[in-house]
C-alpha cells in the first residue's frame, strides 16, 4: 500500500509548482480531503498555458497585419512603379530590336521617302524652332552638389545623374525670382545643334522623325538649322543674356544667302509660335530694344512660317499649371499615386516642388490665354458653347470650307443637356460653375489684392514653400469661397496667389487686345508675342500656315476644390470628384473641348481663320493664311508606338501627312499648290462667334 501511495505522489503532485504561482504543494495536497483537486488543478494550468499562448500568437498576427496596412500605400506604389519599369523596358526593346516591319505586313515608306521617288528635292533652308520644355539644357556652372555634371544635361536626355540629386537639380532649374534670369553661382545653357531637341529622351522623339524626313529630300547641316533657346525665360531675356536673337538672325541671313538667295521656311512648334512671333517684330525694331534689320526684312528673307500646335491665344492649362502644378494628366496621376504626389502621405511634397520650380519659369505667362472674355467667353457666355462635348461621334470624317461656316447641320447636336459655361476658367466648386452668374460672389481687383495682403499668424506658415504658405487662411478663403473667374479676372486671382512671378510677368508680356496699334506704346518688347497687340511685318509674300491636331478632348476650364490645412501644402486642387451630366463635356473636374490635348482650336486656329485672315488691322499687308488641321487617330497597336497620323501636342510631330505638308512648302509648294485649308472642327463657326474688330 506504501508502494502505491508513492507512485500516486509521483504522478500528480511531481510537475505542480509553488503554491506561489496559485498552484497547492504536495502537503497542500495531503491535507486536503478531496485529493483528486490537484489533478484537475494541473489539467487547468495545462489549459491556461495554451490559451495564453493562443492569445499571443493572435496578438502577433494582428500586429503583422496592422503594419502591412499601414505600409500598403508604400507597397502599392512600389508595384506600380515595377510595372512601369517593366512596361518601359518592354516597349525600349520592341522600339529598338523588332524589325519595322513584320512578316506578312506591307512596308509603309516615309513622306520623305514617297517625296524623294517623286522627284521632290529642298529648295529653301528650313529653321525648326522648339517650344516649351523640349529643348535640352546643359551645365556650365554651377554649386558643389552638381559636381561632375559640367556641361551635361539637366534637361532632357536621360536624367540619369540628375536625378541621383534631385534637390540639386531642382536647384539649379530654378531661375532668380526677383529678376526671372540665372541665381548667383549657377549657370544652364540650351544645348546647341539639331540634337538639342531631337529627342526629349531616349526613345521619346520632338523633331527626330520630321529631321530624318527632311534629310531624304537632301537637307543636312547646311540647309537645316534648329534655333535652340533657353525656353524658361521671358523671350527678351533669351537676347539679353545669350543674343539668342541676334544669333538666330545672322543665322537666317547666311543661311539665305548660302542656298541661292531662297527664302527661309520657318517651323516654330508650341511656345516656339509665340518666340518667333516676337523675334520678327524684335528683328525689324531699331536698337537698343530690336534687332535693327529695319522695315522689310522679314519680306526679305522669310518664305513661310508654318506653325506646328499653334499657341498664338494661350492655353487655359497654364492657369492651372500656375495655380496648383496641375493638368489632367497630372491630377490624374495626383489619384493614382497619392504617395509620390500628395504632401500629406510620406511627405514627398513633389507637387509643391513643382510649383516653386515652375513659377520661376516667365515663359509660363506667355502662354496665359490672350484677348480676355472677348475671345475666351465671360460668366455667361463663351465661343464653343454650340461645340459638341462627345467627340468621337463629332462629324469629323469630312473637312469643311468657309463656306460652311453658317451651316446649321454644324450645330445639329451641340447643345449639353446640362448648362456649361466654358467662360468660367476657374470656377471653386460645381455650384460655382453652374449656377447663374447673379448668384455669384465677386472680388472686384483692389479686393483681391487686399485679400493677398492680408495677415493671419495663427494661420500663415514662417518657414514658407510656396507663396501659399505666406496667405492667411481667410485670404484663401475670400478668394476661393462660390468665386468663379473668366480669362480677364483670372489674372487677378494670379495676382494675389503668385505675386512674384505676375510682377515679372507684367514687365515682359501683355495678354489684352490693342484698340490702336499705331499708339507708340506698342512699340515695346512686352507686346510682340501677343497677336492682338502687334501688327504682322510688311510682307505680303510671306505665308503663314496654322497646323494643328484635332479630335481630342482638351482642358477648356477647371472646377477646384480648396483644403488648406497644413503648412509646405497646395490648398487649390482639381476636384476630380466632379463629372457631368450629358454626353460628357465635363469630367474629373474639368470641361472639355475640341483640341489636340494641350491647346484648345480657338487658340490654335482662329488667327489664321478670322484675325489675320485677308487684309485686317493685324495683318494690314494681307500676307496669305493657312489653316490645314490633323485630325486624331490613335495607334491601332503598341507595335505602332506613337503612330503616324497622331495629331496629339507632341506626337503631331510624327504625323505623316503633316511632315508632307512641311516638306513640299520646304521644297517650294505654295499654299494653294498643297491643298489650301484643310477644316475638321468648327473653328470657322466658332470665329464667326468671336466679336473682334478687324
Amino acid at each position: 500500500m506504501a508502494s502505491v501511495l508513492r507512485l500516486r505522489k509521483l504522478y500528480y503532485v511531481n510537475p505542480v509548482k509553488n503554491s506561489s504561482m496559485g498552484i497547492r504543494t504536495i502537503d497542500d495536497a495531503h491535507k486536503s480531503e478531496d485529493k483528486p483537486n490537484v489533478v484537475v488543478a494541473y489539467v487547468k494550468k495545462m489549459l491556461q498555458k495554451k490559451q495564453d499562448k493562443d492569445r499571443k500568437k493572435k496578438r502577433s498576427k494582428n500586429i503583422n497585419k496592422g503594419q502591412s496596412r499601414e505600409w500598403k500605400c508604400l507597397d502599392n506604389c512600389c508595384w506600380i512603379i515595377g510595372y512601369m519599369c517593366t512596361f518601359w523596358w518592354l516597349m525600349f526593346f520592341v522600339y529598338h530590336y523588332l524589325p519595322l516591319t513584320l512578316p506578312g505586313f506591307p512596308a509603309i515608306d516615309s513622306p520623305g521617302a514617297v517625296l524623294k521617288r517623286d522627284g521632290v528635292s529642298g529648295l529653301h533652308p528650313v529653321v525648326l524652332v522648339p517650344g516649351i520644355v523640349t529643348g535640352g539644357l546643359e551645365l556650365w556652372d554651377g554649386k558643389p552638389c552638381a559636381k561632375g555634371l559640367f556641361r551635361k544635361r539637366l534637361w532632357g536626355g536621360s536624367f540619369t545623374e540628375t536625378l541621383k540629386r534631385p534637390l540639386c537639380w531642382l536647384e539649379h532649374l530654378s531661375l532668380d525670382n526677383e529678376t526671372g534670369l540665372d541665381p548667383p553661382g549657377i549657370r544652364i545653357r540650351p544645348v546647341e545643334g539639331l540634337v538639342a531637341a531631337d529627342y526629349f529622351t531616349q526613345g521619346y522623339f520632338v523633331w527626330a522623325v520630321l529631321i530624318e524626313n527632311l534629310a531624304k529630300i537632301g537637307y543636312d547641316g547646311k540647309n537645316l538649322h534648329m534655333a535652340a533657346y533657353d525656353w524658361r525665360i521671358a523671350f527678351q531675356n533669351t537676347e539679353v543674356r545669350d543674343r539668342a536673337l541676334s544669333r538666330l538672325k545672322s543665322k537666317i541671313e547666311v543661311m539665305y544667302e548660302t542656298n541661292g538667295g531662297n527664302k527661309v521656311v520657318v517651323v516654330p512648334h508650341s511656345m516656339g509660335v509665340l518666340y518667333f512671333l516676337h523675334f520678327m517684330k524684335w528683328v525689324e525694331a531699331p536698337p537698343p530694344m530690336g534687332g535693327g534689320g529695319g522695315l522689310g526684312w522679314c519680306a526679305k528673307y522669310i518664305k513661310a512660317i508654318m506653325n506646328i500646335g499653334s499657341t498664338f491665344l494661350g492655353t487655359p492649362k497654364a492657369v492651372s499649371k500656375i495655380l496648383s502644378a496641375e493638368d489632367r494628366h497630372i491630377a490624374l496621376l495626383r489619384a493614382m499615386t497619392p504617395g509620390f504626389l500628395k504632401s500629406e502621405i510620406l511627405g514627398f511634397q513633389t507637387l509643391e516642388h513643382m510649383l516653386r520650380v515652375s513659377r520661376t519659369w516667365d515663359s509660363t505667362a506667355s502662354l496665359l490665354p490672350k484677348g480676355g472674355e472677348t475671345i475666351w467667353g465671360d460668366l455667361d457666355w463663351s465661343p464653343e458653347d454650340v461645340q459638341n462635348c462627345d467627340l468621337e461621334k463629332a462629324d469629323t470624317h469630312s473637312f469643311r470650307n468657309e463656306n460652311d461656316s453658317n451651316d446649321s447641320e454644324i450645330k445639329k447636336g451641340f447643345q449639353e443637356k446640362e448648362a456649361v459655361h466654358y467662360g468660367r476658367m476657374i470656377s471653386f466648386g460645381k455650384e460655382a460653375a453652374t449656377r447663374p452668374s447673379s448668384e455669384l460672389s465677386t472680388l472686384y481687383s483692389e479686393e483681391l489684392m487686399d485679400s493677398g495682403s492680408s495677415n493671419d499668424s495663427s494661420f500663415s506658415c514662417s518657414d514658407g514653400w510656396t507663396e501659399y504658405d505666406e496667405m492667411s487662411r481667410e485670404s484663401l478663403r475670400k478668394v476661393s469661397e462660390n468665386k468663379a473667374y473668366t480669362a480677364k479676372t483670372v489674372f487677378d486671382l494670379l495676382r494675389v496667389v503668385a505675386p512674384k512671378m505676375m510682377q515679372r510677368m507684367d514687365s515682359h508680356f501683355s495678354h489684352g487686345i490693342a484698340e490702336d496699334l499705331d499708339d507708340p506704346k506698342y512699340a515695346h518688347y512686352k507686346y510682340w508675342s501677343n497677336p492682338l497687340e502687334t501688327k504682322l511685318p510688311d510682307a505680303p509674300d510671306m505665308e503663314i500656315y496654322c497646323l494643328y491636331g484635332v479630335g481630342i478632348p482638351t482642358e477648356r476650364s477647371y472646377i477646384y476644390d480648396s483644403s488648406y490645412d497644413k503648412c509646405k501644402s497646395i490648398p487649390f486642387r482639381i476636384d476630380l470628384s466632379i463629372d457631368g451630366e450629358g454626353s460628357g463635356c465635363l469630367r474629373s473636374g474639368m470641361y472639355f473641348v475640341d483640341g489636340d490635348d494641350s491647346v484648345p482650336v480657338v487658340s490654335s486656329g482662329f488667327m489664321c481663320a478670322k484675325g489675320w485672315r485677308n487684309k485686317t488691322r493685324f495683318n494690314p499687308s494681307g500676307s496669305p493664311t493657312y489653316v490645314r488641321e490633323y485630325r486624331h487617330k490613335a495607334p491601332a497597336s503598341l507595335l505602332e508606338g506613337r503612330g503616324i497620323e497622331s495629331s496629339a501636342h507632341v506626337d503631331i510631330m510624327g504625323n505623316a501627312k503633316l511632315i508632307e505638308d512641311i516638306l513640299r512648302v520646304a521644297a517650294g509648294a505654295t499654299g494653294a499648290e498643297i491643298g489650301g485649308d484643310r477644316i475638321y472642327s468648327d473653328i470657322l463657326t466658332l470665329s464667326e462667334r468671336i466679336n473682334l474688330k478687324l
